[in-house]
């Protein structure tokens, strides 16, 4: 079966909008027209994609099965088309990359200036998150490539060989906190102390769950849960809050004096930072360069 693009473009855009009379509007065509393209589609299919009330239109079964495949379509099509322009000199080009918040404090912006050093040309959008968002991210085509500890274990997402870092997460503290006086610092000591986290269910929220279980001893008291990086460190240096966070994301705070780790014996973890895409589909030009620079990364010792 051949599908023709603009099909799958009317198809998609009824999916994000509701109801013909947005979609059409979105596409800068009649409702009619946009009506009389998905009925071609759908004869086409032999089955219908929609189950259309007054309030709008549903995806049917058929619809359901032919929404990922329209949606990887479309954005192969788009990036042939951007790839094109910008061998013509009509687009700089697109690198469309998710992080989480430590690599984006470091390895993530050292890469990305080399890139640009060599590519001017080339425009940046990046979307720091933690692994639901960056693995929702992924798989709507908003990004290209994502760089964090984990996702899931699915046909959908392969992690790239070669091309991996570390960072140590800690206990961190304000470097006013009353905890500091204790010379003999234990992890229970940090009990009746309020936290600040991200959310339950992300990577940090786990492993610290996960570090007092295995010291036999009750959860922490989880006071705020966000996912602003600035609200946890802003918390913790004038707030009271602890935290449990990796290194490079409170080196600008340690380095003012605001901030810095616990010294609790035994209470540190290192983390495997990799990089993930989608199993399908072809990676775009902008994150092969990205990429690129990033192995090269890895292959130096010193980046490590």
């Amino acid at each position: 079966m051949t599908f023709d693009i603009r099909q799958l473009n009317a198809f998609l855009a009824v999916v994000q909008h509701g109801t013909l009379g947005r979609a059409a509007q979105t596409l800068n065509i009649t409702q009619p027209a946009l009506s009389r393209t998905i009925r071609r589609l759908e004869d086409q299919i032999g089955a219908p994609l929609f189950e259309r009330y007054a309030t709008g239109m549903m995806l049917t079964s058929f619809g359901q099965a032919l929404l990922p495949h329209a949606t990887l379509l479309q954005r192969e099509a788009e990036q042939a088309t951007e790839e094109i322009d910008a061998l013509r000199g009509l687009s700089r080009g697109t690198i469309r990359v998710g992080a989480v918040a430590s690599a984006v404090s470091l390895v993530l912006p050292m890469a990305i200036g080399r890139v640009l050093a060599q590519w001017p040309n080339l425009q940046v959008h990046l979307v720091e998150g933690v692994g639901d968002l960056l693995t929702d991210a992924l798989l709507t085509h908003d990004i290209d490539l994502v760089i964090g500890v984990s996702m899931p274990d699915t046909t959908d997402i392969c992690v790239i060989p070669d091309c991996e870092w570390h960072d140590t997460s800690q206990i961190i503290a304000a470097s006013t906190h009353p905890l500091r006086k204790r010379a003999r610092l234990r992890l229970e000591d940090t009990q009746g102390h309020k936290w600040v986290l991200p959310p339950r269910g992300t990577a940090p929220f786990d492993e610290l769950m996960h570090l007092f279980a295995s010291r036999g001893l009750p959860p922490p008291d989880i006071v705020v849960e966000t996912r602003s990086i600035i609200a946890i460190k802003s918390m913790v240096a004038h707030a009271g809050f602890l935290s449990w966070m990796p290194h490079p994301m409170f080196e600008a705070e340690r380095g003012a004096g605001l901030v810095d780790a616990l010294s609790i014996p035994g209470v540190v973890l290192q983390r495997r930072l990799m990089v993930f895409r989608r199993t399908k589909g072809i990676l775009p030009q902008p994150a092969v360069k990205l990429l690129d620079e990033l192995r090269l990364m890895w292959a130096r010792p010193a980046s490590r």
